[in-house]
């Protein structure tokens, strides 16, 4: 069974980040505050993310099931992603979007996705997230800024809401200054990390990641291998690699043991998102394989 802990959808990019607004165009591209971007793979033409092109991706990579992560950057998709779960009930899980105010959604959805890297306020505001979650049985999921700046605050959070399910995105920010601090969170019992978005962050060494690995290696020591799940950040990723690259670099490790690799592709996520039984995807040979 392999999950990917962490993909994006949306019906319509139309989102913000500190420099201005995001907006997507055709051919895989999006106007980033004013700059051209490839946000997506060119074919995908109209603009629009949806779930079927993540579906056939995960056919053809044989990945059972995906947790749908949101971002400030497109803008948000929680009434699409609504659509998605109840389309895909069995492979699909969701998070709404907290946007700094009280009226974040919870009903339908299986998390609740917290950008802090991306808040204006400190991130001890959204601490009714944590409320909400732990009184309606969801998981948080957060994504602090570089470094150590708000492990402190997130700490707090994780101890007066210890029962509350909490997941760490991008891999702590791999290879940045401090991201230790972030991996060692995973301590707690509650507390899981999701690596989407480790091929971006060594994109300058591309695939097989020789350093992705290694930053993996290096989690385990800190909290734990059973503490650690997969995730490709698909489509963005999808730019310099396929979706079957972003998982293959961990298949081929010959420094993860084989439990490390059925852990971390699956195992790990199964029991964090309660994704039931899946049947096996079959292989489809490609043309170019003997």
């Amino acid at each position: 069974m392999i999950i990917d802990a962490h993909v994006h959808l949306w019906k319509k990019q139309q989102g913000e980040v500190a420099q201005g607004a995001v907006r997507g165009l055709d051919g895989g591209k999006s106007d980033f505050a004013g700059t051209v971007r490839q946000m997506m793979p060119p074919y995908l033409l109209d603009g629009e993310n949806r779930a079927e092109y993540l579906i056939s991706n995960m056919d053809y990579a044989r990945v059972n099931a995906a947790v749908v992560t949101q971002e400030y950057m497109d803008g948000n998709q929680d009434q699409y992603l609504l659509e998605v779960r109840k389309k895909y009930p069995d492979r699909i899980r969701i998070c709404s979007l907290y946007e700094e105010r009280d009226n974040f959604r919870v009903e339908g959805f299986d998390g609740i996705k917290i950008c802090a890297a991306r808040m204006k306020a400190p991130l001890e505001t959204a601490l009714p997230v944590f409320r909400a979650a732990q009184a309606d049985g969801k998981f948080v999921a957060v994504e602090l800024a570089e470094g150590e700046a708000q492990v402190g605050a997130l700490r707090e959070m994780i101890e007066e809401y210890p029962d509350v399910k909490v997941v760490l995105g991008h891999f702590g920010m791999a290879g940045r200054k401090g991201w230790e601090a972030q991996i060692a969170l995973a301590r707690y019992p509650n507390v899981y990390v999701e690596s989407g978005g480790i091929t971006w962050l060594y994109h300058k060494e591309y695939y097989p990641y020789p350093s992705a690995v290694q930053a993996i290696l290096k989690a385990k020591e800190i909290c734990g291998i059973e503490k650690l799940m997969w995730g490709s950040d698909y489509p963005r990723t999808m730019t310099a690699i396929t979706y079957l690259m972003s998982q293959d670099f961990i298949w081929k490790s010959k420094e993860l043991s084989d439990e490390d690799k059925k852990r971390v592709l699956g195992e790990n996520a199964e029991k964090f998102y309660d994704f039931g039984h899946q049947k096996e995807l079959p292989k489809i040979p490609n043309m170019v394989e003997d």
